[in-house]
């Protein structure tokens, strides 16, 4: 079932690994099929060395087991969120990459500091707020779920969030893409620590400047890269 999206979500994963992105087992990436309603995603604390395509978990968007012999992430409840709320994504990624989780420890939106930054998110990534007390001890991956929904505005401007104590979940339209903004994110993370310890003065990129890099790349007149 689903098998060639079993194989893109198991070399997605190892793509995190390939990137710097995750260390141990600290991060997943799931896609969706969306003729079926299905979910294939990385099993819960399976080491990357020893994973195989056909360990890839398929779920219902209940979050039901419908062919897997491991148990799915942990963090498979908080996919299926992202999915239910914005519907042209095909695949969320979930790290705890250096920089965006410092940023997301510290409670702060990474700025947009300069083109790097707006050639993929076109403004702040936001940092959502905490859970409360009720949300954590309640259906905690559900609820980081909808936190994010409440938070992310236009999800597909700005394909990435920051959980507040937690770390980055970015998303796209196929879970390439999602594991290419995470990569992206942590690297605009990082130019944003230190942009601030060179200039704690630095102001964010121009409005007209934000908008010519992230417009010749996406929307109806777009110009970079080939036809």
């Amino acid at each position: 079932m689903l098998e060639e999206l079993k194989k893109r979500v198991y070399e997605q994963n190892i793509a995190l690994v390939r990137h710097g992105l995750i260390i141990l087992t600290w991060g997943n990436v799931s896609a969706i099929d969306r003729a079926s309603g299905l979910v294939v995603i990385k099993p819960s604390g399976v080491s990357y060395d020893s994973m195989k395509a056909e360990d890839m978990v398929v779920v219902d968007m209940d979050g039901k087991v419908v062919e897997g012999e491991l148990r799915p992430s942990s963090d498979t409840p908080t996919h299926i969120e992202l999915y239910r709320a914005f519907p042209n994504i095909g695949g969320v990624v979930h790290t705890h990459s250096t920089y965006a989780t410092a940023f997301a420890q510290a409670g702060r939106d990474i700025p947009p500091y300069g083109t790097t930054h707006a050639d993929v998110f076109y403004g702040p990534v936001p940092c959502a707020p905490a859970l409360t007390k009720e949300e954590v001890e309640g259906e905690y991956e559900k609820n980081t779920g909808l936190v994010i929904v409440r938070a992310a505005g236009d999800y597909e401007a700005v394909p990435a969030i920051l959980v507040k104590n937690h770390g980055p979940f970015t998303w796209g339209k196929t879970p390439e893409k999602a594991v290419e903004n995470a990569v992206t994110l942590e690297e605009t993370a990082k130019m944003a620590v230190l942009t601030e310890k060179i200039n704690p003065e630095a102001k964010e990129v121009d409005g007209y400047l934000l908008d010519r890099h992230y417009f010749r790349k996406h929307g109806k007149n777009a110009y970079y890269g080939q036809n």
